[in-house]
């Protein structure tokens, strides 16, 4: 059975909600790629899209969105995600992940797109009562 850890921001609230996703709603996930739109009732969501947007496996190598297929690649970047280069026009041959989600991806990176009719923390359970005091 799969375990993923997935964040998932929500760009009108400027937050990121950290969430554990097991059995069936983690097995929804495998086979999904990088940019594909899937729906929140997965994460618990209802009325809500979210747009995959990256993740990593459990030794950290980060999946790259124009990697084809779900294994890992030593590939050579100049410029992108994981590599930043020191020097102008430097190269470096890299361990990269593929844009497919399989059971090995310990974190999933994804943004709220559609919005439903209740707020993200009524739908998790975290909103506050109005008698107690958020810290």
């Amino acid at each position: 059975m799969a375990n993923f850890r997935v964040v998932i921001s929500d760009p009108k609230e400027g937050r990121a909600y950290q969430l554990n996703i097991k059995d069936a709603e983690a097995n929804a996930l495998i086979g999904k790629s990088i940019g594909e739109v899937v729906e929140g009732t997965i994460f618990g969501l209802a009325g809500y899209k979210v747009k995959i947007t990256g993740g990593c496996d459990g030794s950290g190598f980060v999946m790259k969105p124009d990697l084809q297929g779900p294994r890992r690649q030593k590939i050579l970047l100049a410029v992108g995600v994981g590599y930043t280069p020191k020097l102008p026009g430097q190269r470096r041959r890299k361990m990269m992940r593929g844009k497919e989600i399989a059971p090995d991806i310990v974190q999933i990176n994804a943004k709220v797109v559609e919005y439903g009719n209740k707020s993200i923390k009524a739908l998790l359970g975290l909103e506050t009562t109005e008698g107690a005091k958020a810290e």
